[in-house]
């Protein structure tokens, strides 16, 4: 009997086969494609044709189904249990995934085992003049109970702004919103949860500090942190700069990060899964606080488990999917700190030159230790880029390894020039200056 195994991942793309192809015994396994990345974020999603076109592929499959993995949000976090369930393969139970995803019910669980979280409560959508929920101050965080890479989150630090971001919530809420009320009904909701659906809005009142994220898994039950990266945003800007591993923070409030991390997931009730959990830690008052969980892996941060411990962290999904030891191992890799940085642009416009795979393919020859992935298309304009946050557009993601932090430095800036990206832009309420 072969000892290759076939491993379903949905929404494999290009940018993750080279390192879920770098994992130990890849050459034991068979990756297949299941359901597209347009099929599964673009447009509003309905979760039940989505099971429905991965049922009728898996049907079709002639072969063994040892694992269905994902390593996207919603729709892709939910698909994974509810086929896992229907083709007897592992995975966390769906009420777990929707407790991390659902920010609502997310932060009801969170304040049953830990006060690491701020202050927040939902705002009435259909409200004629909506108000910040009590005890909730400016400056705050608008966002709705699920959304895909911080679409729809807003800032606001008055009135006003919390009316123009209601406004705009309400717009878009159903894309997610909808789909996710779908899943919501296949589950016994607890008293708390009656009433509240999936198109809701939840205010958090801002935090300021470091932004961290903790990543780890549950295997039988125990709850494991492999890894903290600090997150460090553009000066003055809510959008990321790059993730650079592993955290500079003092041991103390690493230890306090994995404490409260165990504590929370233990309440999730997740296993045979690995998370992500966001959170800001302020150096002033040494305090703190849980921005989200995420009941996934982070695959942006592959490389950097690569690049810093040996192995991408996507051993650890494909292991506990197969039954198998999760563990990664400790600094076991080439460089000493990684990072993945976010070259973005604040200002939108059409893509007029962008690197051809030959371009990129030279670049990661001649700088050792970098991975180039170019967001847009020639001729693209960047607001037509899906999965953008409400600020900015990604032009590229660049990967770096290196022994210092001045080294992943200058890697990145010697990427930027050598990538040439160029753009005809916009001004705001103006033409474009070049029509594409």
């Amino acid at each position: 009997m072969s000892d290759r195994k076939n491993i379903f991942v949905i929404g494999l793309d290009e940018a993750n086969l080279p390192t879920l192809r770098a994992v130990p015994d890849a050459q034991r396994y068979d990756f297949h494609p299941l359901l597209t990345i347009e099929e599964l974020q673009h447009g509003e999603v309905s979760v039940a044709e989505l099971f429905e076109k991965a049922r009728v592929a898996l049907d079709a499959f002639e072969g063994s189904i040892d694992a269905i993995v994902g390593y996207w949000d919603f729709p892709v976090s939910t698909l994974v249990p509810m086929l896992s369930e229907r083709y007897g393969t592992r995975s966390t139970s769906l009420e777990s995934v929707v407790k991390c995803e659902h920010k609502y019910w997310s932060r009801l669980e969170q304040q049953k085992v830990v006060d690491e979280h701020p202050r927040f409560g939902r705002v009435d959508l259909e409200a004629d003049d909506p108000r910040p929920p009590e005890g909730v101050r400016f400056p705050m965080w608008l966002k709705p109970a699920l959304s895909y890479s911080s679409e729809l989150a807003f800032g606001v630090k008055d009135q006003q702004e919390f009316r123009e971001a209601v406004d705009e919530i309400r717009k878009g809420v159903a894309r997610v919103g909808r789909p996710f009320e779908y899943i919501l009904d296949r589950l016994d909701l607890p008293a708390e949860m009656a009433g509240v659906g999936g198109q809701v809005c939840l205010a958090e009142e801002a935090l300021s500090g470091i932004q961290v994220a903790v990543e780890g898994y549950v295997h039988n039950g125990d709850v494991t942190v492999y890894g903290v990266l600090d997150s460090i945003n553009y000066p003055d800007s809510s959008s990321f700069l790059r993730h650079q591993y592993p955290s500079a923070l003092p041991e103390p409030v690493v230890r306090r990060l994995h404490d409260v991390s165990k504590r929370v997931m233990r309440q999730i009730g997740m296993d045979a899964a690995t998370f992500s959990i966001e959170y800001f830690y302020d150096p002033q008052t040494d305090a703190i606080n849980l921005l989200e969980i995420n009941p996934r892996h982070s695959q942006s941060h592959a490389e950097l488990f690569e690049y810093v411990d040996g192995v991408p962290n996507h051993h650890c999904m494909l292991a506990l999917a197969l039954g198998e030891d999760p563990a990664l191992p400790h600094r076991s890799g080439p460089y000493e700190v990684a990072a993945k940085w976010y070259y973005r642009w604040f200002a939108d416009g059409a893509a007029r030159r962008v690197p051809t795979p030959a371009d990129i393919a030279r670049i990661e020859r001649e700088i050792p230790g970098v991975r180039v992935d170019v967001v847009p298309d020639e001729g693209q304009r960047l607001s037509d880029t899906p999965q953008q946050d409400s600020y900015s557009y990604e032009l590229a993601h660049i990967f770096t390894g290196g022994n210092s932090e001045k080294e992943l430095r200058e890697k990145y800036d010697r990427c930027v020039a050598a990538l040439g990206l160029a753009f005809d832009e916009t001004t705001p309420g103006g033409r474009d200056q070049k029509n594409v």
